[in-house]
């Protein structure tokens, strides 16, 4: 289920700036790459586990009222516009303040409660979910997003400190912002051209 435009939007949101990526540069900068690995297959499992679960409920729900695939498509891609306005828009992030780095549970289960998570599994269920593919599609669906988003994630760990560093820079800063923000914009336009000439 390769697609492109999936695993730029799975690209573009794991790596942009979050409650994870935040909390995954800060134990970064304070423990280190290797004691945030619990924390960082957390985020990705988790994610997957995630993805699965509603796109496995949606698929199902659809299924049932595919008359409503193209609002909430249109829904979807006006939602990324929403994200891409603010994300070049955004401000300075910070990311320090923990004792100890967040473990692979913990990690696992503030999925259920991010936000952002919350909008970008259901983005991809309704937008990349193949119709009629049910549960096979969604453990698919989500295999592709957890492999796309460990690497993604990985380089706030990583990073740590030294991306913190170039991120207060205001002018590289913008330029990250924008380019973050004109990807998703991109992505919206790909996936509702996508739909609207597959109809």
């Amino acid at each position: 289920m390769f697609d492109l435009p999936l695993m730029t939007y799975v690209v573009t949101m794991s790596v942009t700036p979050g409650p994870n990526n935040l909390m995954l540069a800060a134990s970064g900068v304070n423990f280190g790459f290797r004691r945030t690995l619990p924390h960082m297959l957390g985020v990705s499992i988790g994610h997957g586990v995630q993805v699965v679960l509603v796109a496995s409920l949606l698929a199902w729900i659809m299924a049932w009222l595919d008359a409503l695939r193209v609002p909430l498509v249109i829904a979807g891609c006006a939602y990324l516009l929403w994200l891409a306005w603010r994300q070049a828009h955004a401000g300075e992030p910070s990311s320090r303040g923990q004792a100890r780095p967040l473990g692979f549970f913990g990690a696992a289960l503030f999925q259920w409660v991010n936000p952002k998570a919350w909008m970008m599994v259901l983005n991809v269920a309704i937008l990349f979910l193949p119709r009629g593919s049910g549960w096979q599609g969604a453990a698919e669906l989500a295999w592709w997003c957890a492999a796309v988003n460990l690497p993604c994630i990985a380089l706030w760990a990583f990073a740590g400190d030294r991306m913190g560093v170039f991120l207060r820079s205001p002018v590289a800063l913008r330029a990250f912002n924008w380019t973050m923000a004109a990807l998703l914009g991109a992505t919206a336009a790909w996936i509702l051209i996508d739909e609207l000439v597959s109809k």
